[in-house]
């Protein structure tokens, strides 16, 4: 069953075109990512699926709500996550999300058990009566997530949600929405980081310059679009791989102390590089088969246009 449906999206910003017919499903309980390069359009499409912008065409249902006639029961349905928290800093962090808690007429005894719950998950409980202007940028956006799932809302969309914030506020950001993700949330999640969406999405719809390019799973991407593999091996002592060929090997490459061979059959790669230990008289401390990474295709389909 499908929680959003978004079809020929259009938005124009006098002559510049930022979205243009962009169509898309997610399924109820999907993790969904919108990848693509700074100033693809994937913000102002999020923008327009919360109510923020209207399209000037095309159609936006949220769990069966229509955003462009009922925007007001369909963000009671959304949670919306910016890159930059939304939050008031002259109140406490428990007094922002009671506050959003009341927006959506939770009870008195439910905006305090969810700010508890949610506080203790995004590990700020003992700084809940803390003024949120002594925040750091990640303590902020901790309680702008916990102000946005206060009414356990069906949909949830995350703008660049962990850009600049440190470890520890971006690993708790990530396995809380993965925890709400597990309960049936569907989450959507737009992000120009390419390991953060492969880690999390289940499908990602790659926009570039204002359309659709491809949609489908990660894995899926990575085995259809590209077919280079690499074999990472480290030596025991350090060799010249200057002048370095062989054939299916088409790049070789210094990573920290590990050199990189590019192949399509590595098999065929392995052979070589095994020669190679015994031209150096070298002994080999690891070797490590890595297959066709999602940044390639990323690069590959943004670059070309063609999916």
């Amino acid at each position: 069953m499908r929680s959003i449906e978004v079809s020929g999206l259009l938005k124009r910003f006098g002559n510049i075109t930022a979205v243009n017919n962009v169509s898309f499903s997610v399924e109820k309980g999907e993790f969904f990512g919108l990848l693509g390069p700074n100033g693809a359009g994937k913000t102002t499409t999020i923008r327009m699926m919360t109510g923020v912008l209207r399209p000037d065409a095309g159609s936006i249902y949220i769990e069966g709500t229509d955003v462009l006639k009922r925007p007001l029961e369909s963000k009671m349905k959304t949670g919306v996550i910016p890159e930059v928290g939304n939050v008031y800093p002259d109140l406490s962090a428990k007094e922002n999300i009671d506050l959003v808690g009341r927006f959506y007429g939770l009870s008195a005894e439910k905006r305090r058990s969810r700010a508890e719950e949610l506080l203790k998950d995004l590990g700020l409980l003992e700084r809940g009566d803390d003024l949120v202007r002594r925040f750091s940028k990640g303590m902020k956006q901790r309680v702008s997530i916990a102000c946005a799932m206060i009414h356990e809302p069906p949909v949830l969309f995350l703008d660049e949600p962990t850009e600049g914030l440190d470890v520890q506020s971006r690993r708790m950001i990530v396995d809380l929405v993965k925890k709400m993700n597990a309960k049936g949330s569907t989450v959507v999640l737009t992000t120009h980081n390419i390991e953060e969406a492969n880690r999390l999405c289940q499908r990602v719809c790659i926009i570039n310059k204002g359309s659709v390019v491809c949609i489908e799973a990660p894995e899926k991407l990575r085995r259809t679009y590209e077919t280079t593999q690499t074999l990472e091996v480290s030596f025991d002592r350090k060799i010249d791989l200057g002048s370095f060929s062989a054939p299916h090997i088409s790049k070789v490459e210094m990573a920290g102390d590990k050199w990189r061979f590019y192949t399509d059959d590595p098999d065929l790669a392995i052979e070589s590089v095994m020669r190679l230990k015994e031209e150096k008289g070298a002994r080999i401390l690891s070797i490590t088969t890595l297959g066709p990474s999602l940044e390639d295709v990323f690069v590959k389909l943004t670059s070309s246009g063609v999916c």
